[in-house]
């Protein structure tokens, strides 16, 4: 049988390994990485073919607008799409009045110097309404391993200076634990824009304006508790 050596520290701290715990925090603003925007586009008409046809219409003259800023656009996706009639007593029985159709679209964007002209002109084409942006950092955005560098680093300065305090010296880390309170702020309350604009195109008469975005800064934040034998004090 092989024998098992002892464990250099006890489990617990000893007058003559004594412990001590602390907390390591660290908060960081940094800019953002990314901008999301949803786009709802609608339709409405007493026809429910004619319905879906200006929906699918103006579903793809959003999407290639979008498209048209290239590289800008990270990822374009699809999202809730709904046709349901709008129904009217009349007499006896249930007419349908009316066919709303909806399409939204999730785009995200690594280039913001074009967000804000992209966004007012997603907003003038016709039953088109767009809200954001949502600014966010990447999951594997570099700002999130600086924030738990830091918030060790803290805690070894801590420790140090509990230590110091009792005329002692940290020997040994034995325990460090992630909190998990490393995160990204929420991205912000959203600006909303639409057009109610009734028309048959969508040629603008004049261009859009051009919005002014500034982006918000994200804050990360990252926590840890760690335990270190020190030296005896000298009390």
């Amino acid at each position: 049988m092989t024998a098992v050596p002892p464990a250099p520290f006890p489990p617990h701290g000893t007058p003559d390994a004594p412990r001590v715990a602390v907390r390591g925090e660290a908060l960081l603003e940094v800019d953002p990485e990314i901008a999301r925007i949803t786009v709802a586009v609608r339709a409405r008409g007493t026809d429910r073919r004619a319905a879906l046809e200006d929906l699918t219409r103006r579903n793809q003259a959003a999407v290639e607008l979008i498209k048209s800023y290239g590289d800008a656009v990270e990822k374009l996706e699809t999202g809730l799409f709904s046709i349901s009639p709008e129904l009217t007593r009349r007499g006896r029985g249930e007419q349908v009045r009316a066919y709303h159709g909806q399409v939204n679209l999730e785009a995200e964007f690594s280039d913001f110097t074009a967000l804000g002209e992209l966004t007012t002109r997603l907003a003038d084409l016709e039953l088109t309404s767009v809200s954001g942006p949502w600014w966010a950092l990447r999951p594997g955005s570099p700002a999130h391993g600086e924030a738990r560098r830091r918030a060790v680093r803290e805690a070894v300065k801590r420790a140090r200076e509990y230590a110091e305090a009792l005329g002692a010296r940290p020997v040994a880390l034995v325990e460090l634990s992630d909190v998990g309170a490393d995160g990204v702020q929420p991205y912000g309350a959203p600006i909303m824009a639409g057009s109610a604009r009734m028309g048959g195109g969508y040629a603008m008469a004049e261009a859009a304006p051009e919005l002014d975005l500034e982006p918000r800064r994200q804050t990360v934040r990252a926590e840890v508790h760690a335990r270190f034998v020190i030296t005896p004090p000298e009390l």
